[in-house]
């Protein structure tokens, strides 16, 4: 059946209030970002098992009959890979769909693997080969072609598909309550929240800097971030990581100094050196404190260690995957915090299965 193009008002009305009646629907969005700092929503996919339909945020101003229907929280919103999506919710209404069933995690919990692709998903458990050549579509370039527009809908058609069997599989597994606690963790909008003070996670290797210039680094993120989201521009074209780490290891005081690191063009050093000196200065009169752990070694590795071959066994056991149990992140807090370790391996459903071998590690 051809899907619906969705590009009116009254079109979008009239579909809200059929989905409105549906007990679920999937969903999907298709975005860009090549050129911004935030996505740009260009197409909303929403089917329910028998209407699939394209919505285009481009042509329509007024999108509340369908944020409504994706507040309903008697209607459950089946996705895959939920986060970028949730993402470009929040942006626009500051909340996520709820409640949600994510294909993705059920995939995990029925042993079809750790963070396996939509494309996967659909080849292993509908047979159907996903058409790739059009995942590079410009999604905002207008008129979409009408294969384009297939394949966009394809997407929510076959999540609809995979959904019923998925949730009954899950369930026969005992696992849909730890299906459901994963996802209602998905639907907090602060997941989503990009804090600038929080930027310094996204910088790859800042553990092999010295504290000092960690809070430099860290600071020149946070700024980043602020002016990236001022300008909606990509991060890496306000400022490259590779000179960030080089300002923050040789903390220029001077805009020659600046100038000579030679690590920036020359628009960026006019139009942003002054800033930048600036909160490296502020950085520098900040108390230091260790922001990313050195690599472990020592008896500390080997806490590590121990706390990573009991999670493995236990996911083992479980037919998990050992990450999805507990990620690295919460394996190297749990090493240096112990049981004061704010980690999600400690808790709700994780925690049941993980505090048998965990806590003689922990004490």
């Amino acid at each position: 059946m051809k899907p619906l193009w969705i590009d009116t008002p009254t079109q979008l009305a009239e579909a809200c209030a059929q989905w409105q009646t549906r007990d679920w629907i999937s969903v999907d969005t298709e975005f860009v970002r090549i050129n911004t700092y935030r996505a740009q929503l260009c197409l909303v996919q929403i089917g329910d098992g028998s209407l699939n339909a394209c919505i285009d945020p481009l042509a329509i101003d007024d999108l509340t009959p369908m944020w409504a229907l994706m507040a309903n929280a008697g209607i459950l919103k089946v996705l895959h890979a939920s986060g970028q999506d949730f993402e470009l919710v929040v942006e626009h209404t500051g909340r996520t769909p709820a409640p949600v069933f994510d294909t993705q995690i059920a995939a995990t919990l029925i042993g079809l693997g750790d963070q396996l692709g939509y494309a996967g998903l659909v080849e292993k458990r509908l047979g159907l080969p996903v058409d790739k050549s059009l995942s590079r579509t410009d999604w905002a370039r207008r008129p979409l072609t009408q294969p384009e527009i297939d394949y966009a809908a394809d997407d929510v058609r076959h999540l609809s598909a995979l959904y019923p069997a998925l949730r009954d599989e899950v369930a026969a597994r005992g696992r849909l309550p730890w299906l459901l606690e994963d996802c209602e963790r998905l639907t907090e909008p602060t997941r989503y929240q990009v804090l600038p003070e929080n930027a310094w996670t996204r910088l790859k290797g800042l553990n092999r800097l010295p504290a000092d210039a960690q809070g430099r680094a860290a600071a020149l993120a946070a700024w980043r971030e602020t002016e990236a989201a001022q300008r909606n521009r990509p991060r890496k074209w306000i400022l490259e990581d590779a000179a960030l780490y080089r300002m923050a290891e040789r903390n220029p005081q001077t805009p020659d100094a600046l100038a000579t690191l030679a690590v920036l063009p020359d628009k960026t050093l006019s139009r942003h050196g002054k800033a930048l000196l600036e909160v490296l200065e502020q950085a520098n009169g900040r108390p230091v404190h260790v922001w990313a752990e050195p690599e472990f070694a020592g008896e500390t590795k080997a806490r590590f260690k121990a706390l990573q071959a009991a999670v493995r066994e236990v996911a083992e056991s479980l037919a998990l995957p050992p990450g999805f149990l507990a990620p690295r992140a919460d394996l190297e807090r749990l090493t240096l915090h112990g049981r004061d370790a704010k980690v999600q391996a400690l808790k709700g459903w994780r925690g049941e299965q993980l505090a048998p071998a965990l806590n003689p590690l922990l004490d």
